[in-house]
Order: structure tokens, then sequence, then C-alpha cells
């Protein structure tokens, strides 16, 4: 059988990120029916299932050192989607995206060696500094929503922390049961702010569409390029994610976005470029 070509896998994980953005603007949707955490609950709850029945984590055994790891690595995912999807309830997913991926950047940035490397430091600040609304000229972002952004970006830095202890390269039943683990972190506060709505059949095919666009397709298709890509190309690929973020949120949500905010998420994706493209890192940022 024919191996994917780079391009073709260049492809695939383009495709997946635009899936990402895809599902997280759907899940906006869905809060005035679930509220953030009713849908942060549904699209892992769902998620997990696909994943658990596609790769039946059950078969492989772990043990005790590895069951902590993996559940270090989804307490940190399902907060990470908890901050996350309550950042959207009050600011662009263009914004949320871009603060959110602070974390990320800074394990990136933690390589720095080179004076040539602070460089990405000063742009991420100052990308960092324009998306904040303080001072004059302001964006208009609720702080809150700011806040919490970057709290979901302290938990994205923490899952790819707990997922390389993990061993997420080693095997899909990992990232199952990951996700399951997510899950369970997120379903009671789900169920306290929506109670049985999260089981209203009217909303299912939504939640169920947010689970495949944010988490079972990016995944598998990141499956089948990642052996075919260098780690530092996926890593330059994934610095793209606010920019599909910020285009997502303005074609199905219509979230126009100041010229400061473009700006601004224009500087913390140069600085994740220059950051991937030239500090030494031994793994890249996983999909969130």
């Amino acid at each position: 059988m024919r191996q994917p070509s780079v391009p073709f896998s260049v492809a695939l994980v383009t495709l997946g990120m635009v899936a990402t953005q895809t599902g997280a603007s759907f899940a906006k949707g869905l809060f005035p029916l679930v509220g953030a955490p009713g849908a942060t609950a549904l699209r892992l709850t769902l998620a997990a299932l696909v994943l658990v029945i596609a790769f039946r984590p059950w078969r492989k055994r772990l043990d005790r050192r590895q069951w902590r790891a993996v559940l270090l690595y989804g307490g940190a995912m399902g907060a990470m989607n908890l901050f996350f999807y309550a950042a959207l309830a009050t600011i662009p997913l263009g914004v949320a995206v871009a603060l959110e991926f602070t974390g990320p950047l800074a394990v990136a940035l933690a390589g720095a060696r080179k004076p040539a490397d602070f460089i990405w430091i000063a742009l991420a600040v100052i990308g960092f500094v324009i998306l904040l609304p303080i001072g004059e000229g302001t964006t208009g972002l609720d702080p809150w929503g700011v806040l919490l952004a970057l709290c979901a970006g302290a938990c994205w830095a923490g899952y790819i922390i707990f997922g390389q202890r993990a061993g997420t390269g080693g095997g899909p039943h990992i990232a199952a049961l990951g996700v399951g683990a997510a899950a369970i972190l997120a379903l009671p506060f789900g169920i306290a702010t929506a109670g049985t709505s999260l089981l209203d059949p009217a909303i299912l095919p939504i939640a169920l569409a947010v689970a495949l666009l944010s988490s079972a397709i990016p995944y598998a298709l990141d499956m089948v390029a990642l052996p075919h890509i260098p780690a530092r190309l996926f890593g330059i690929l994934m610095s793209a994610q606010p920019a599909f973020a910020a285009l997502s949120g303005l074609v199905i949500l219509g979230e126009a976005l100041s010229n400061w905010q473009v700006l601004g998420i224009f500087a913390i994706v140069a600085a994740s470029l220059g950051a991937t493209a030239t500090i030494a890192r031994t793994t890249p940022p996983p999909v969130a």
C-alpha cells in the first residue's frame, strides 16, 4: 500500500485544524441551550465514546505509573476544555484560541537558548499585550473571558507535558483513556449547569458533530499524517490554529475582529512559527 506523501499529509493536518475550529464554532451555538460547561461535557463524553469504541483501550494493561500519567493528562485536557469553552462565552473564538495558544508557545519558548530566540518571546508578549483589554485603545474584550482563555493555555501546557509522560505517541489507546478521564472531570460541571437538557435528543446531533469535528476527526487525520511529516513541520502547521479560529469565527459565527485584535493574533502566530522553526524542541504541541 502506497504511503501518504508529505504534501498529502500536510493537507490532512490542515483539514484537521479546519475541523477543530469548525467544531468550536458549532459548540458555541450550543451555549444558549446547555451552557459552556454543558457543551464541554457533551463534546468530551461523546468523543470519549467514539474513541473508546474505535481503539478499545481495555485491551492494553497499564501499570500504576502509566495510570497516574493518563489521569494527569486527562485532567489537564478536561480543565483546558472547561476553561476554553467558558472563555468562548464572552470573547471571540479567534482571540480565545490566540490567548490559549500562549500555553504551548510557552512550552516551545522554554527551549530558548540563543539571543535571537528571545525575539519570539518579545513578539509573543507584544501580541499578548495587544489582546489584553487594558489601557488606551482597548479592544473591548471581557477581562473574565481573557483570564479564562489564559487558564486554558496553562492547562494546554500541562496537557503537552503530561501527554508526553503518558506516551500519547505510543498508542491511540492512551488518547482514548485520556479523553475518557477528561469527560469524567467535565461531566459533573455539565450536569450542574444543564441537568437533563444534556439528554435532549434535539441537541445530540449537534453535540455529536462537535465531538467528531473537535476531537475524533482531527485525531484520526493526525494519526495518518504524523508518521510521514517531520515533527517540526507539524509544529509549524499547528501555529496557524489562531488564524483558522479567527476565520471560522468570522464565517460561522459572524465574529468580526478589530484591526488591533487581528494584529495581536498575527503577532502570536508569528511568534509560534518562529519558535517552532528555530528553537529545539522534543515534540510538537498536540491538538487541543
